[in-house]
């Protein structure tokens, strides 16, 4: 089982080009059945990595583009009259889908982003007093623009805390620009692409991921993590239950991914700042939203 995981992480860096630590992560989420955040600023490769990622796990894809004018409608779809039948009819949204692709989540406003609160959480959507299912696997990955740039909107601390990890592209290296440059467009690449897993292999790599081994001195580890950043003044709140079940569920899939059945320190150690930068908020204490400047008070936790 672990050559599906070498063989998409290889077709993958085929496209995207000199991040494959980046693609790494984006596949680690996958497999511990969260959600991806990707914040940077434009064109560096984000919806295309959504895509690629899609069609070589073989499974299908929606693209839902945030504007200020999104209505939670336009998302989890709505029920519309239907004279021939002389009844309502539900039409589904672009939700209903394995891979959605949340374009500028932080472009829309407020209501709009949290039509995916309960569909991110529980995988359902319920409209007018019914309960619809959703598809499985389900993979919701958010581009977010940063907050600096014109006609953003914040996520609120509930919905940053749906997704199990954030990260940035970032820009390529020189050698990966300018084979970048000279090569063929990366979406061109993207019609040579070939399913490597489907959905029954990709649903046995998830579940076993809960069969990694984490010992119990490595979950006290998890847990003073977890009690540090409620008690430090360095963050206005700490990281909730979530959190430290993401922590736990990343780093039996990282582990998963780098071939072994159970997991290191150095693998919550490598996945604690995608899975926790996103969910602290700097009190007056640090003054500071630079990641690595929020994570220097956890990393100092010994492990026990």
């Amino acid at each position: 089982m672990y050559q599906y995981t070498d063989d998409v992480i290889k077709q993958i860096n085929q496209v995207i080009l000199g991040k494959p630590q980046q693609i790494r992560l984006s596949l680690c989420c996958l497999l511990a059945q969260g959600h991806l955040l990707i914040e940077d600023v434009p064109g560096v490769g984000k919806t295309v990595l959504s895509h690629v990622l899609a069609m070589t796990l073989g499974l299908d894809f929606n693209r839902i583009q945030f504007t200020s004018d999104l209505l939670p409608a336009d998302i989890l779809g709505c029920s519309v009259y239907e004279r021939e039948q002389g009844d309502f009819r539900f039409h589904p949204g672009p939700i209903f889908s394995q891979v959605i692709l949340a374009d500028e989540i932080n472009r829309a406003t407020p209501k709009a982003q949290s039509a995916l609160l309960e569909a991110m959480e529980e995988q359902q959507v319920s409209i007018e007093g019914s309960t619809h299912k959703l598809r499985t696997p389900f993979f919701v990955i958010a581009t977010q623009n940063p907050g600096f740039q014109v006609g953003t909107f914040p996520l609120p601390e509930s919905q940053l805390d749906r997704f199990l990890m954030r990260i940035k592209l970032g820009y390529p290296d020189y050698k990966a620009e300018r084979r970048l440059l000279a090569g063929e467009d990366p979406r061109r690449s993207l019609q040579q692409l070939k399913p490597i897993m489907n959905e029954e292999v990709l649903s046995k790599l998830q579940q076993r991921v809960h069969q990694i081994h984490i010992s119990d001195a490595l979950l006290d580890y998890v847990q003073a993590l977890l009690n540090f950043s409620r008690e430090s003044p360095y963050y206005l709140a700490g990281l909730s239950p979530r959190a430290g079940l993401a922590l736990v569920h990343a780093a039996r899939a990282w582990a998963m991914i780098h071939h072994r059945n159970h997991v290191l320190p150095e693998d919550v150690q490598e996945l604690l700042p995608y899975v926790a930068a996103h969910r602290l908020q700097p009190s007056n204490e640090m003054r500071s939203n630079n990641q690595d400047e929020l994570m220097a008070p956890l990393e100092e936790v010994a492990i026990p």
